[in-house]
């Protein structure tokens, strides 16, 4: 029994890296910028599709959009990576 409470005892805890969560807040920030912009672009784009400028903000407002799924997926990641990687 003493010897499983010494165990306990001198487990390490893994600690959340700080540096790593600001950069991973940091992406979730970008990507919810993202989450606006991009639907707006495509709305607007999709409301003047006599304007010249249509195919342009088209395929800004769907790059724009895929931005915010890939910045939301690698800023989770990030986020996850900091609180239970081991150094």
């Amino acid at each position: 029994m003493y010897v499983w409470q010494l165990k306990i005892i001198l487990m390490e805890t893994n600690r959340t890296d700080k540096n790593i969560l600001y950069k991973g807040l940091n992406k979730m920030g970008l990507s919810l910028i993202c989450m606006f912009i991009g639907p707006t672009l495509l709305y607007i784009a999709f409301s003047n599709t006599q304007k010249s400028m249509y195919y342009l903000i088209l395929i800004l407002g769907g790059i724009v959009s895929i931005l915010a799924i890939y910045f939301a997926f690698k800023g989770i990641m990030t986020i996850m990576d900091s609180m239970f990687k081991k150094k």
